[in-house]
């Protein structure tokens, strides 16, 4: 593939790099601690309980709502793992597989939201299309330590 500047595969290391830093960001901008004591499952639980479909109302109190503190953990440290994984690119399709599962959940339980779901669309995109150019063949740590082909 012939492009300006960079390789092809230099070019989906850069959108992978990209990928990780919005996660990131993701991270970052949340309020720790309001986010430990629950706040964002709480805000969660709020657009879950007016969600247009029942599947979602059900499947948000049954698996999250009974463990606040444990989803908001898991939630926040998922964030900041596809960030540092993708960045660095290590384990980079199963952080680009989980990466896309969770922006389309997230897709799923914003449904009402324009923004969000151009977000978490545009993400769920560029992780899928990094997972099929095998985005970790340059600039990453699977590659250095020839953990894949």
């Amino acid at each position: 593939m012939q492009t300006i500047w960079l390789s092809g595969a230099e070019w989906f290391a850069v959108l992978r790099i990209g990928l990780g830093l919005w996660w990131l960001e993701s991270w970052r901008h949340k309020d720790k601690k309001t986010w430990f004591t629950g706040g964002g499952i709480t805000w969660a639980a709020g657009i879950a309980a007016e969600h247009r479909w029942s599947a979602v109302r059900k499947t948000f109190d049954r698996f999250v709502k009974p463990h606040p503190r444990l989803m908001a953990y898991l939630v926040a440290y998922a964030e900041l793992a596809l960030g540092l994984g993708l960045i660095v690119g290590f384990l980079t399709p199963i952080a680009l597989v989980a990466g896309t599962v969770l922006n389309l959940i997230y897709l799923v339980l914003m449904i009402h939201d324009w923004a969000e779901q151009g977000q978490n669309l545009m993400m769920a995109l560029v992780s899928t299309t990094a997972l099929v150019a095998l985005s970790w063949q340059s600039w990453s740590l699977d590659t250095a330590l020839k953990l894949l082909l």
